[in-house]
């Protein structure tokens, strides 16, 4: 059986730098690294992302910004999942400063041109169908299992018990090398991970709580506490993930 890897690459979650190590052991020239978008609707989402990794026998590794769970089953194909998790007020900042700095006139982009940190958190959270501000994480594990399993924080939480890995950015390297350890049992013998920083939009020499600070005092208590309700289960996961 033919074994590849899916990276279930999320927003501003070092997901650029982990793509540049699984760069560094798969060629991109040859087609054996390999990265697509998907449209929204979830069944075609979910169609086409099978269709994709049937349609490429020479990749190894698949990346995608937009890839819907659960894993694709494909006869005679193993697919290894690999998604990292972040701390998601500290996410939040990162996508802002990203945002600010990105070209192009889209919803995102736009917003965070002309508004503050604050600005953009309370105009996320004020339109209900955007996610990128309130429990990003749990909105894209939750599609893993059907509604008939629960609320998004119940299937969101198996997820995270079914996944056969799930990285903590603010512990990459220590991640890198359990997943290299697991994709050596999975086959990939030589495989060598190595931590890069890429995209990295904002200062990486503070700590978590220097960063948290910072963005509390940014934000203001009231727009501070509304972010802590609107993410209470992704906080809850990423204490379960760091303590674990």
């Amino acid at each position: 059986m033919k074994t590849v890897i899916l990276h279930y690459h999320l927003f501003k979650n070092a997901g650029t730098s982990l793509d540049a190590a699984f760069k560094e052991n798969f060629s991109e020239e040859k087609g054996e690294w390999v990265t697509k978008e998907f449209p929204a609707q979830p069944a075609k989402n979910r169609e086409e992302l099978k269709q994709w990794i049937i349609d490429n026998p020479q990749a190894k590794c698949f990346s995608s910004h937009t890839a819907i769970f659960p894993v694709p089953v494909i006869e005679g194909i193993n697919i290894v999942p690999v998604i990292f998790y972040r701390h998601p007020i500290d996410r939040m900042a990162s996508a802002y400063s990203f945002e600010r700095k990105q070209g192009g006139d889209g919803f995102g982009p736009t917003l965070a041109r002309n508004t503050t940190l604050a600005g953009y958190i309370e105009t996320r959270l004020s339109i209900k169908a955007d996610r990128q501000c309130r429990d990003f994480h749990v909105h894209r594990l939750a599609t893993m299992f059907g509604e008939n399993h629960g609320d998004e924080a119940i299937r969101a939480k198996m997820a995270i018990q079914a996944l056969p890995f799930v990285g903590l950015v603010e512990k990459y390297s220590e991640s890198l090398e359990l997943l290299e350890a697991l994709l050596k049992a999975q086959g990939f013998e030589d495989i060598k991970l190595k931590p890069v920083e890429k995209n990295v939009s904002r200062g990486v020499k503070k700590t978590l709580d220097e960063k948290l600070s910072e963005i509390k005092d940014q934000l203001g208590d009231e727009v501070f506490s509304k972010l802590l309700v609107a993410n209470e289960i992704d906080l809850i996961i990423w204490e379960n993930l760091n303590n674990g």
